[in-house]
């Protein structure tokens, strides 16, 4: 037998490098599979495009997306052309032949994949073959009325041919590396190794199924997670069959990964296997080269969002929008999932704090949470026009007044301003004061939603009485859509509205990693989090104190729900007791974060996979080293020398502060010795597999 080859490898300027001369990437081939290529659904597809470019640059031409066919997203995102390998090529004909069809192109996102797209609709004919086929090698049957599932068969049937097709052609190299993403690429997996094909199977969870099940159904789903009946539990929600190919899928990977710690736990108990490696999920980060840009671009865009402020609270628009602060949820309406329950019942809270401490600071509260809705609220296109209307008629007047002051000081007087305006500019901001007078509340929602009776955050913002008055010092908007640079009430896009708010609150009870978060942070925005979110507990792992840094992690693990809500308030309220400046720091230190977010860094979790995966599909080939598995020791921030940036709640028994602590606080601060400190914490290269003496471990012991 073949000496086997050591797999480890270090990373050099950011890009993975093998050790091994003798084993070029040109030897292997890497499909990653799932239901989300160039197709967004939710979070997976921001994964994988994220994720391409550096994976992209690992493998060059040996790098395939495999997907689902829709012609409306492959007419947007993929540009058609000729596979670069003949095999994929003659594997695609055979495929064609038999009345299949088959997609190539390049998916025009960062890094530029090649993408292997299957039509579903022109291989359903084979569907009722497949369920059988399906049904002999797992005895796992898939009703009729199940679509997704019923597509998951096609969609896995599809790409367990191709890599059949694909393998026949190879004697021995290269080989083949299989990366399946959630249960509905799964399919492909098992029918994979039902055949046993010669191909290195990894299996990706992002979120179990029955835990997304149950922890909708307002479960104490972590203090029970080893009472659960599982198979009862998945019968009574009408999902055994999905569940039965996500545990299928997961015992017959090589490797299994899922993508946080917590995520790892929950799927211990859930799928009964415990993740080989747990694989973060990252962003590409792009630095700005002046350093302090992003702060520029959270001016502008707040400004932009005042404006809306302007015209949604017209007639009541009695407090200062220079000392209002924007705090926002998003995401899907997951009313308990993501928190959305807890948050709104810790914004009763913090309002009568505020109202209680008589303190000056308003906090606009936005929630972009897509619901169903048949328009926009008169009421709100009404606002938007009025304000409109009193700039129009604010820069008419500016101007005639402009002309007289101008031609008095080109004659050497000071106008009388008594007389520089005239009856008509009085009569016309009269009229134009008239018309901001309001007999009605500012509304809570931007759109008329269609079951607005049955709508759990109407209904707990009637409950706890945030109708916007105007003593309410916390005010609700509800915007029921994803926003758009278009849109006639808030044109801006995601990102943009994002950098304009002040804090992200993301008060997740069921979350596996949690991008909006993540997002915030690469964008220098604080955020909060909970310790049951994949993110959260990434950053309590990685820093030393987050909330110094513009993370606040809400503990709903160990504590109830009524003492969580209280940290909750805790965090809102000490954030609003916050001054402009140590705001200003905070976001400094929270876009420092956005390294170790990085796919730079975080892909080696992926490369760790792969390399353990063939390690186990070719063990007379590969041989895993057992210091292989990345560790992040030294990859942690400390706690900044400067802390508390803001007033804590704790400390400080009134709201207020003498300016001499502020002064003092500023006085410690040093904006570029603190960033160079951070900067040595992310060590670049990493040298990946290298453990301290004395502390090696076996890869079956490796966790995050």
């Amino acid at each position: 037998m073949p000496l086997a080859r050591s797999l480890s490898m270090t990373s050099l300027n950011g890009l993975p490098q093998w050790e091994d001369e003798d084993l070029p990437v040109e030897d292997l081939l890497l499909f990653e599979v799932s239901w989300e290529v160039a197709n967004k659904v939710g979070g997976i597809y921001t994964v994988i495009q994220t994720k391409a470019k550096i994976t992209a640059d690992e493998w060059g031409e040996n790098y395939f997306l495999v997907g689902p066919y829709f012609e409306h997203n492959v007419k947007t995102q993929v540009e058609a052309c000729e596979p670069p390998n003949p095999a994929v090529k003659k594997a695609m004909d055979t495929m064609k032949s038999q009345g299949c069809q088959v997609f190539f192109g390049r998916w025009l996102i960062e890094g530029s994949p090649y993408v292997l797209l299957f039509d579903i609709g022109s291989a359903a004919w084979n569907l009722d073959k497949w369920k059988g086929e399906f049904w002999d090698v797992s005895n796992i049957g898939i009703p009729f009325h199940d679509r997704e599932a019923n597509d998951a068969v096609i969609f896995g049937s599809l790409t367990a041919w191709f890599l059949k097709e694909l393998s026949c052609q190879f004697d021995d190299k290269p080989n083949i590396i299989a990366h399946f993403h959630e249960w509905q690429a799964g399919v492909g997996l098992i029918l994979s190794r039902s055949q046993k094909l010669p191909v290195a199977t990894i299996f990706t969870t992002h979120a179990t199924l029955l835990g997304r099940y149950l922890c909708a159904a307002s479960i104490d789903f972590y203090n029970n997670l080893d009472q659960f009946d599982i198979d009862k539990e998945a019968g009574e929600r009408q999902i055994y069959h999905r569940y039965c190919m996500e545990r299928a899928s997961v015992h017959c990977a090589h490797v299994f990964t899922t993508v946080s710690q917590i995520t790892a736990i929950e799927a211990e108990h859930m799928l009964k296997r415990n993740p080989d490696v747990v694989t973060p999920n990252g962003l590409n980060i792009k630095k700005f080269s002046a350093m302090h840009e992003f702060q520029n671009l959270h001016s502008m865009y707040k400004a932009r969002i005042q404006e809306f402020i302007r015209g949604h609270f017209y007639g009541h628009l009695d407090f200062n929008l220079e000392k209002t602060l924007f705090f926002f949820i998003a995401g899907r309406y997951e009313f308990s999932n993501k928190g959305a329950d807890m948050f709104l019942e810790a914004l009763s809270r913090l309002n009568f704090l505020l109202r209680v401490h008589k303190t000056d600071v308003t906090v606009v509260v936005f929630f972009i949470m897509p619901a169903k809705t048949n328009n926009f609220n008169v009421e709100t296109l009404k606002g938007q026009a009025v304000r409109k209307q009193l700039w129009d008629t604010a820069q008419s007047v500016k101007e005639k007044f402009g002309k007289k002051l101008y031609n008095a000081l080109l004659k050497g007087e000071i106008p009388d301003l008594n007389k520089i305006f005239d009856r008509d500019d009085i009569t016309i901001m009269k009229r134009a004061i008239f018309s901001t007078q309001r007999h009605c509340l500012p509304p809570v929602t931007t759109h008329n939603m269609i079951d607005d009776g049955n709508d759990p955050i109407l209904n707990t913002i009637r409950r706890i009485g945030l109708f916007n008055n105007r003593t309410d010092r916390v005010k609700v908007i509800l915007h029921p859509e994803f926003l758009s640079s278009t849109s006639p009430l808030l044109p801006l896009d995601y990102e943009e509205f994002v950098r304009g708010c002040h804090l992200g609150v993301f008060p997740s009870y069921y979350e596996p990693w949690g991008y909006t978060p993540a997002e915030c942070t690469v964008m220098g925005i604080p955020s909060v989090t909970t310790n049951l979110s994949g993110f959260g507990c990434f950053m309590q792992e990685h820093v030393s104190d987050p909330a110094a840094y513009g993370i606040y992690i809400v503990d709903r693990r160990f504590r109830s729900p009524d003492e969580s809500c209280n940290q909750l308030t805790q965090f809102l309220y000490g954030f609003c007791q916050q001054s402009r400046r140590q705001r200003i720091i905070q976001r400094n230190r929270t876009e420092r974060l956005s390294d170790l977010l990085d796919w730079r860094y975080l892909g080696r979790y992926y490369m760790h996979a792969r390399h353990l995966a063939l390690s186990r599909t070719f063990p007379d080939k590969f041989e895993m080293e057992p210091s292989a598995p990345p560790k992040t020791e030294g990859f942690r921030y400390p706690r900044p020398s400067s802390v508390p940036p803001s007033p804590s709640v704790s400390q400080h028994s009134s709201p207020h502060h003498s300016e001499g602590e502020d002064e003092d606080e500023d006085e410690r601060y040093d904006e570029d010795e603190e960033a160079e400190r951070d900067r040595q914490n992310i060590k670049s290269p990493f040298s990946l597999g290298v453990l301290p003496q004395g502390k090696k471990k076996q890869h079956g012991e490796y966790r995050n």
